[in-house]
């Protein structure tokens, strides 16, 4: 049985399409007090966001969440960087495997889980065009098998 997310937010599903995903990290969020706001309202976008290090720590890169409508002043800037909560073998391990050359750290889902915010982090090696085009065959291989197989039944 696979691992159990709580009630996922927002998923990257480009991530799949451009990135062989080799391993997942489930990672908390440093957010201030709008941000988690939004978050449960479902007002998050992972499109184009990307995880660094820096001085030892994760951060999560361009990770859209939106404005809370009723948060006036003290509202959140909706792309700043969000410090990432790992145990520290998990950061050297992200340390070492993405210094690689083409490998990537790509969130990959956010969800709550037990009332706090999670992001999923993968690292990825980046896809060429024609694996592109190899999963895209296979997957329409398999949607041509699964047709005949239900055509068949019925």
């Amino acid at each position: 049985m696979g691992k159990s997310y709580g009630r996922v937010i927002a998923q990257n599903k480009k991530a799949n399409h451009d990135y062989f995903i080799e391993e997942t990290f489930e990672a908390g969020l440093v957010l201030q007090g709008t941000e988690i706001k939004s978050i449960r309202a479902g007002r998050v976008n992972l499109k184009d966001s990307f995880a660094t290090i820096r001085q030892g720590e994760a951060y999560v890169n361009n990770m859209h969440i939106s404005a809370y409508e009723q948060g006036n002043r003290y509202n959140h800037e909706p792309t700043r960087p969000r410090k990432l909560l790992l145990h520290r073998k998990q950061i050297d391990r992200l340390i070492g495997e993405s210094q690689r050359t083409g490998y990537s750290i790509i969130p990959l889902k956010v969800y709550i889980k037990n009332g706090f915010a999670k992001v999923l982090i993968g690292l990825g090696k980046g896809k060429k065009k024609y694996d592109k085009r190899e999963d895209l065959k296979q997957k329409q291989a398999k949607r041509d098998m699964d047709r005949a197989i239900k055509d068949r039944l019925s």
